[in-house]
């Protein structure tokens, strides 16, 4: 008898998981969409033009970008009897992007990905002044901080935090990291320097002044530690990958992220990091040039040509990429260089 009451039981329940499924699939199918996307891309100043197979109640939409959930309202609320919906992009970020359209039928989602609308504007450079140095420094990170410079020098066991007169490329003050540390990207706000470690998952924090340093910060959720900068008030940290994180300067934590992209596709290995003018200039690893970044919505907007820069350098078996980008405001000039360059840039970019 208690043999047959289970077995009814687990009939019954059967019975509603199998309902319930088939109710899941009924409203997924229920409704299709027809979209204006190609190949799953639109561009960021087209409107996205989704249409219902059928009438439903009570729609609402709602787009997930950059992992976060928000509403979204589509044009043109007061049409009747039109199954049609435009949504404006333009206030959003570039990437992968998806559309979840709710109502009493259920759910339908559409991903998408977005693209800025314009190439890259192309830019040329003019040298102003090269100045030596030795063509040992694995330059990492660069930047100016009330008119001196600082740099952060990787390898495993030759990592260093140094202050660097950029006329002559001797060290005026340096700390050594830890072996076990492989250093990156350096940034200065506060009195306060920021520095990355690679595959490590931590940062450190410097006073400016003597290099003791303050504390440690974990990434919580990008993978790596590339180049990073800030614009004032925010951080603004690289990883390798297509995106670039924002960080909160007091406790380091990775608030959002932007996804960068060109017109076409997206960009990765983006390296060293400079806030220039209201916009993020990036080394992109492997490639001689510089990426000229919009921080609102991660769009690509221009690309120095860099390419001619590493033939003026001593060749030598140890020369590596260009990696090194560092505004100087009282000049109203970028320095730029390379891991085992012997020579630093002064330059002006031109159109």
């Amino acid at each position: 008898m208690k043999y047959l009451n289970k077995l009814l039981i687990f009939l019954i329940l059967l019975n509603v998981l199998l309902l319930e499924s088939c109710g899941e699939k009924s409203i997924n199918d229920n409704i299709s969409v027809i979209s204006n996307l190609t190949d799953k891309k639109i561009k960021i100043d087209d409107t996205l033009k989704i249409k219902l197979s059928k009438s439903s109640k009570n729609i609402a939409f709602e787009i997930k970008s950059n992992n976060q959930i928000k509403k979204i309202k589509p044009l043109d609320l007061n049409v009747e009897n039109s199954n049609q919906y435009n949504f404006l992009l333009s206030n959003l970020t570039l990437g992968k992007k998806e559309l979840v359209i709710k109502s009493i039928d259920g759910e339908k989602k559409v991903n998408f990905t977005l693209l800025n609308n314009v190439a890259p504007k192309i830019y040329s450079y003019e040298i102003i002044n090269e100045f030596s140095r030795s063509n040992n420094s694995y330059t990492q990170g660069l930047e100016f901080y009330n008119d001196i410079l600082y740099e952060s020098l990787g390898r495993y066991g030759q990592s260093k935090l140094v202050k660097v007169d950029f006329k002559n490329g001797a060290k005026l003050k340096e700390i050594k990291l830890p072996s076990e540390y492989f250093a990156e990207g350096i940034t200065i706000l506060n009195n306060k320097i920021f520095q990355l470690t690679w595959k490590e998952m931590v940062g450190f924090v410097y006073d400016v002044d003597n290099f003791n340093k303050i504390n440690s910060f974990e990434y919580k959720n990008s993978m790596e530690g590339w180049g990073i900068c800030n614009d004032g008030n925010k951080l603004y940290k690289s990883d390798g990958t297509d995106k670039i994180w924002i960080l909160n300067p007091e406790n380091q934590k990775e608030e959002s992220y932007i996804e960068i992209y060109t017109n076409k596709n997206k960009v990765v290995g983006l390296n060293e990091l400079e806030w220039i003018d209201g916009k993020i200039y990036a080394n992109r690893y492997l490639f001689d040039g510089i990426a000229i970044i919009n921080p609102k919505n991660g769009a690509i907007e221009g690309v120095i040509n860099l390419s001619s820069l590493k033939s003026r350098v001593t060749q030598h078996e140890k020369l590596d990429v260009i990696n090194g980008i560092a505004y100087n405001k009282k000049r109203n000039s970028i320095f730029v260089t390379g891991k085992m360059w012997d020579k630093l840039f002064e330059i002006r970019i031109k159109d």
